[in-house]
């Protein structure tokens, strides 16, 4: 056997070689399992057609579809500005607190002044397409389908209005509302600022559009069956006025829901650091107390 020959049976060796282990890492058959999932983040992904309508997802390493439950956070802006980046201020106490979570925060349509476009329920039939879209994509994601709703001011009212009106939309577990506005009729009457926004976003008031009303708000649709809830409120909100918690909370009282309210004493409408840290501790503790 001359050299040449040899060098080339040596070469052609290693290359079987070498494909015979590259074909055994590739093969469906290997025996070896996959390592642990990544952390991954997914900005701006659509849910639907118009700009408004993306999400950005945050996964956490180690996920499953049998450990790793969805928390869906909206964001505040009385339905007419704000984004879903509201969520990176909280992202780091949020993720403390729900250290197994996987994150979605959503952008939905806001209302136009100018125009009169997107008036409600635009920003309610948003959150429902957010969450029939996650729905979709939880095994792609490799997470659970069991999904809690969260969110401050026009935020916490559309997670508490999806999780009453629309349970059967999503598999909704819990939610957690930081000072959200519950009854939009009385609410109505809070100054006249109040009163300019909401005639504008519903087109007109309480008496000229009574179905609008009565329908956008979440404690028109308190029963028995509502899923846990937790929910905080300062006293010192001049936005939301407090009172709007105070009744909703003896509301759910009334029909024995599983609820915690909080009243932060001497917060207005948004709360300081410490106060959101020790707020989503808070809401860890009643899940873990009160989901099934």
């Amino acid at each position: 056997m001359n050299k040449s020959f040899f060098k080339l049976y040596q070469s052609a060796f290693l290359y079987l070689l070498v494909l015979g282990i590259f074909s055994s890492c590739n093969s469906d058959s290997d025996p070896i399992p996959d390592g642990p999932m990544v952390a991954r983040d997914i900005l701006n992904e659509a849910y639907g057609i118009e700009s408004k309508q993306v999400l950005d997802v945050f996964l956490p390493a180690g996920r499953s579809t049998e450990d790793t439950p969805l928390l869906l956070y909206i964001h505040g802006g009385g339905w007419i500005e704000g984004s879903k980046e509201e969520f990176l201020q909280f992202r780091e106490a949020i993720r403390i607190s729900f250290p197994q979570y996987a994150f979605v925060a959503i952008n939905y349509r806001l209302f136009d002044f100018n125009t009169n476009a997107n008036r409600f329920p635009t920003q309610e039939n948003d959150v429902i397409q957010a969450i029939n879209y996650i729905k979709s994509k939880t095994n792609d994601w490799d997470v659970s389908d069991q999904l809690i709703l969260a969110g401050a001011s026009a935020g916490g009212h559309l997670a508490l209005l999806h999780s009453y009106k629309h349970q059967t939309i999503g598999n909704i577990k819990a939610v957690i509302a930081f000072f959200p506005p519950s009854d939009l009729v009385s609410l109505y009457t809070h100054n006249q600022l109040t009163q300019l926004g909401l005639n504008a976003l519903f087109g007109g008031n309480p008496q000229e559009q009574t179905s609008a009303y009565l329908d956008s708000s979440p404690s028109n649709f308190i029963q028995g069956a509502v899923v846990p809830t937790i929910f905080f409120h300062g006293t010192s909100d001049m936005i939301v006025p407090i009172w709007q918690s105070d009744i909703f909370a003896e509301k759910l009282k009334s029909v024995s829901a599983k609820y915690e309210y909080k009243r932060i004493e001497n917060q207005g409408h948004g709360f300081n650091e410490q106060t959101y840290s020790q707020a989503f501790k808070d809401a860890a503790d009643f899940l873990q107390k009160n989901l099934k």
